[in-house]
């Protein structure tokens, strides 16, 4: 049997190559868009292709099963388990659809199919025997079911379920996987999972390629809950502190269950030159993807473009600022060769951004500009000598925030940012002032609001060279602490309804209605406390501009809550219920 692992540094994505060299056949399970290196792997060892398999419908990266199919022929495999909710649609017509022990053959190696929901309802993990060797499985293909030291998140399908909370059951469901699939397979067993570090489908995952079922049952987190057969410790565990789950994520999700565009042959990249290019600023039927890393852009690069740096998360990035359901203009890559823009525009094929057109290699002879940019002593004068207020924002992840921001700062992730402009001052409101860990995110997301109209100036140094100032007293952010029984009393005693605070917990300190609850919108509290709350009940809401607070009051709606007013601001919700505000 051969096993090859393909690594995608970009996505933090395992896909796996199986064959089996006595038949002459292969397949591969959970493969990217961008087939090449699969194909080539086959000729290598004179292999022919002729079944792909995925592990569940993913939301981090467009799948690129149909797409190896249609260029090999080989057979797709997709799961049938999970309800009619969450099964593959019509792109999948001709894949054969898969069970609970239903079993892939490849010469003498067999992939059976194990449904372990959790991470997704749909979810399949693959116990690979090698026929040749022993009639027992070695390997479990373990998607995102099981990581290196940690678990597949149960709360990426709320993207994709239009904010309908489902991370209780997920992680429900996961334990459940645990225990009765996974922890009954011999410690021998060896884990292959389809992430690594730096993926965004869990908050631990380790750097190793590969484990096994032994090494965690002993030294994983969740070990101990399962011992003591825990599910409310473990559900609390794992649902507290994980990364903000990036916003194209629910369009991966859809892509990836209707079955995403094949592309076939990429066309051949058009060079273009520098008059060429400005002709296309100019009537703005291109967009100019500056490549280089945020020092090299902020010494000079083209007005209104992006930047999307190279070559480490490329995807990642692209997919923060480029929404391919909104825009469709052409993309022209600044890069240093050919090559390098062919890499680039692959990377970017893995998130669905399909139209990545031409390059240039330089920018001379072209007008540009230096984007904006704010200095630590500056932003301390204007703060110091009570200057023009600007809105500071922090586009790290909630969990930084949580650890240490700029007093004053608003978080929104570059991640997140573009889907929700509406918790931002519209452009043209004045002066936003962005800032990240160290400045390469910032830079990302600045180019962003810089093309949707926004005036924006980068704090040099971002949020580190802040912190290194002597006497600059980091505040400590609002994490949600979850827990099943965290939100169980909301209803204050000196009303029949329910009052909802949805800012944060500093603004709620500064501030708030007597009797009011803080649910903190931004940090993900409305999912959690919906089941504990009463549909009956009235729910009254209010924030700091009626924004998230009408936010949260379409999400209790899509949940079946019949009777939810949003008040507006704190001043408007005093005035409205007579209510004092107090500290």
């Amino acid at each position: 049997m051969l096993l090859e692992r393909i690594y995608d540094e970009d996505l933090a994505h395992a896909s796996y190559f199986i064959g089996c060299q006595a038949r002459g056949q292969a397949i591969v399970v959970d493969p990217r868009r961008d087939t090449d290196v699969y194909v080539e792997l086959a000729a290598r060892h004179n292999l022919r292709i002729t079944a792909v398999a995925e592990t569940h419908i993913h939301a981090d990266y467009l799948s690129g099963t149909r797409e190896l199919s249609a260029r090999t022929g080989a057979t797709m495999f997709v799961s049938d388990e999970g309800g009619p909710d969450w099964r593959y649609g019509e792109g999948f017509d001709s894949a054969v659809r898969m069970r609970h022990g239903q079993q892939i053959a490849l010469g003498n190696i067999t992939l059976e199919a194990v449904h372990t929901p959790g991470h997704t309802p749909e979810h399949l993990s693959f116990l690979v025997t090698d026929g040749a060797q022993s009639s027992e499985p070695g390997f479990m293909l373990t998607g995102d079911f099981v990581f290196v030291g940690d678990l597949g998140r149960p709360d990426l399908l709320d993207e994709a379920a239009g904010g309908v909370d489902t991370r209780f059951a997920g992680a429900a469901d996961l334990f459940a996987s645990l225990r009765d699939r996974f922890l009954s397979l011999p410690d021998y067993v060896q884990v292959l999972p389809a992430h690594g570090a730096g993926s965004a489908c869990g908050k631990a995952l380790g750097s190793i390629p590969s484990s096994t079922v032994g090494y965690e049952r002993h030294f994983s987190w969740w070990a101990k809950y399962l011992q003591a057969n825990d599910s409310e410790g473990f559900i609390a565990e794992l649902l507290n502190g994980q990364p903000d789950a990036h916003a194209y994520f629910g369009r991966m999700k859809t892509q990836n269950r209707v079955g995403p565009t094949v592309l076939g042959e990429f066309p051949i990249l058009a060079e273009f030159s520098t008059p060429d290019l400005a002709a296309a600023l100019e009537t703005d039927s291109a967009i100019l993807v500056d490549t280089r890393h945020h020092a090299a852009v902020h010494s000079g690069t083209v007005a209104r473009s992006l930047n999307i740096p190279g070559p480490d998360k490329v995807a990642s990035y692209g997919a923060w600022v480029v929404n391919p359901e909104q825009e469709a203009r052409p993309l022209i890559l600044l890069a240093g060769s050919r090559t390098e823009a062919e890499v680039f525009r692959d990377h970017l094929v893995r998130v669905g951004i399909d139209t990545v057109r031409g390059f240039v290699t330089t920018l001379k002879g072209l007008d540009l500009v230096r984007p904006r940019t704010v200095t630590l002593e500056e932003f301390a004068d204007t703060r110091r000598t009570g200057g023009a207020p600007a809105f500071l924002l922090d586009v790290r992840n909630m969990t930084e925030y949580a650890d240490g921001h700029v007093p004053g700062a608003t978080q929104l992730s570059g991640g997140r940012l573009l889907w929700h402009l509406d918790a931002l001052p519209a452009p043209g409101d004045g002066t936003l002032i962005t800032y990240c860990q160290s400045g390469v995110r910032n830079s990302v997301a600045a180019s962003a609001l810089r093309r949707a109209g926004y005036d924006v100036a980068e704090l040099e140094g971002s949020y580190l060279g802040w912190a290194a100032v002597p006497g600059h007293t980091p505040e400590r952010g609002h994490e949600p602490n979850i827990t099943q029984g965290s939100v169980t009393t909301l209803d204050p005693a000196s009303t029949t309804a329910i009052l909802i605070d949805a800012r944060t917990a500093e603004e709620y300190a500064t501030g708030h209605l007597a009797g009011s609850r803080l649910l903190d919108f931004t940090a993900g509290e409305f999912p959690i406390a919906i089941p504990h709350l009463d549909p009956q009940a009235e729910i009254l809401l209010y924030c700091r501009s009626g924004n998230r607070s009408g936010q949260a009051r379409e999400l209790l709606l899509a949940a079946g809550f019949a009777n939810v007013t949003n008040l507006g601001s704190l001043a408007e919700a005093a005035a409205a219920t007579g209510l004092p505000i107090i500290e």
